[in-house]
């Protein structure tokens, strides 16, 4: 058996084998990326509502049953942890998942809710290395697998379509594109 065949046959049972692992560094790694540049947090489910509500204007006028008309507005009684005020006009109610934000001046309340998102929370978890331990040389083998499979990717084909001919000119592309981002943001 040739080197190529040998070649062939590792970049493909490499690529069988960590398909799943490329595409949960892959999804989650775009969602990082968009997280990190504060776009969109994967993570999480956020949603907020807005209601108005005829309120007492202090902190000392409210009481429990305020609290409770206010958790019945929203919808949000069974879900109730606690609350405070963190100033004379402002009352803050703690939901498990969530919380509501009353201005008591004008009667304005806002629910916020949180809930983790389904996939994303999973895959951040891997990407991140939670696990560590033995999920650590998973991920390192994984890494080593990328180089292998690159490598042997590059040399797969000869000719015009392999490495001399512009699968070449790709290389160099995708050589040059990440040191030319380097050159702009860190060098100059």
């Amino acid at each position: 058996m040739n080197w190529r065949k040998w070649n062939r046959w590792l970049h493909r049972e490499l690529g069988y084998l960590f398909f799943g692992m490329t595409i949960i560094y892959g999804i989650s790694g775009i969602a990082l990326n968009h997280h990190v540049a504060r776009h969109w947090d994967a993570d999480i489910i956020s949603r907020s509502d807005e209601y108005t509500l005829l309120l007492p204007s202090v902190k000392d006028s409210v009481d429990r049953s305020t609290v409770e008309s206010i958790l019945e507005v929203t919808g949000e009684r069974s879900s109730f942890k606690n609350y405070y005020f963190p100033d004379e006009h402002t009352l803050m109610i703690y939901l498990k998942g969530g919380h509501i934000d009353v201005d008591l001046s004008s009667g304005r309340i806002r629910v916020t809710t949180v809930r983790h998102r389904p996939l994303f929370r999973e895959i951040d978890y891997l990407h991140y290395n939670k696990p560590k331990k033995l999920w650590t040389w998973f991920s390192d083998l994984f890494a080593i697998a990328l180089i292998l499979m690159a490598v042997s990717g590059i040399i797969m084909l000869k000719g015009k379509n392999g490495l001399t001919g512009h699968g070449g000119i790709l290389v160099l592309a995708g050589i040059l594109i990440p040191l030319l981002f380097l050159l702009i943001h860190l060098w100059l």
